[in-house]
């Protein structure tokens, strides 16, 4: 029986290594939660094999998908399933597969979050109810608003204020200022606490973004993971957290419009398009920073 179902659902897909899968990424391009070394390093870290399938034409791989059994790989659902939820946290990562634009694919496995870029490509998926809160860019905030975010960076600079790039931190530190300040912020502990630094360590080459401190100590810090693709950059912010005493200058709001700016600039010195998500389009204050966009589900 379950080998019919693995028949049904790789249908017109056959196995292929991990090196053809990352060469296709290379390729057709992805995002975060795509990325052949974040899948590879993740999966090893879970102790759940991958098992990579191309789509071939002609005897090419034309499109490329990692998975674990029905899901693909890196699923929260296999996570949960195997009793390792609390390994790492992807959030809700906007889903890219590697897929050439002249192929047609028929995707079987359970996936949500999948990208509006690759929808056109792919045959069973369907709209999920909730979308993906993506920045946007610079131009397309108020003149008012940007002129809030800049006063409020210059109004904490000037009461002693420090932003600081996240990789001068060790992954320890990272993640010991990470688990304090989202703890103040939420009330409860992050998804992985007691693996953070092992997980920022295997992901260290992707991380990128700053953090802030006043009067020597940390009061926000963002987590980022930033992978470059051949047509576009995208970019996860996971989660946060914030020193809620520090409210008054607002060292959240100047995090996000410090990280955003700055991913914007390096990017289009690239000249390429940033796809910088804030995941689940679910909080009032993504918002103010977002547009809402489509994905998709199987």
């Amino acid at each position: 029986m379950l080998s019919r179902l693995r028949f049904w659902r790789e249908r017109g897909w056959t196995p292929i290594t991990a090196a053809d899968y990352a060469e296709a990424w290379t390729r057709f391009g992805g995002s975060v939660a795509t990325h052949p070394e974040v899948v590879a390093r993740l999966a090893d870290l879970a102790g759940l094999p991958v098992r990579y399938l191309g789509w071939q034409v002609d005897g090419q791989v034309q499109a490329a998908i990692p998975t674990w059994g029905r899901h693909l790989a890196l699923s929260k659902d296999v996570l949960k399933q195997q009793g390792k939820r609390s390994l790492f946290d992807l959030g809700n990562a906007e889903i890219i597969l590697p897929l050439s634009a002249d192929v047609h694919i028929q995707l079987r496995h359970r996936a949500r979050y999948l990208s509006e870029l690759n929808v056109a490509q792919m045959i069973g998926v369907s709209e999920q109810p909730e979308g993906l809160a993506l920045a946007r860019e610079p131009e397309q905030y108020s003149k008012k608003f940007r002129y809030n975010q800049r006063r409020e960076q210059r109004l904490l600079e000037e009461a002693g204020g420090v932003i600081r790039p996240m990789l001068e931190l060790t992954p320890e530190e990272q993640a010991r200022i990470y688990a304090d300040l989202f703890q103040r912020r939420w009330g409860f502990e992050a998804t992985g606490k007691d693996h953070l630094a092992k997980v920022f360590g295997l992901l260290r080459e992707f991380m990128t973004g700053s953090l802030i401190y006043l009067n020597d100590e940390p009061v926000a810090i963002q987590v980022l993971y930033r992978v470059e693709a051949p047509q576009w950059v995208s970019l996860e912010y996971i989660n946060g957290g914030v020193d809620p005493q520090q409210r008054e200058f607002s060292p959240g709001s100047v995090l996000s419009f410090v990280n955003t700016q700055s991913e914007w600039e390096r990017a289009r010195a690239l000249g390429k398009p940033l796809r910088y998500s804030f995941g689940r389009a679910d909080r009032e204050y993504k918002d103010r920073w977002c547009n809402r966009v489509p994905v998709y589900q199987v």
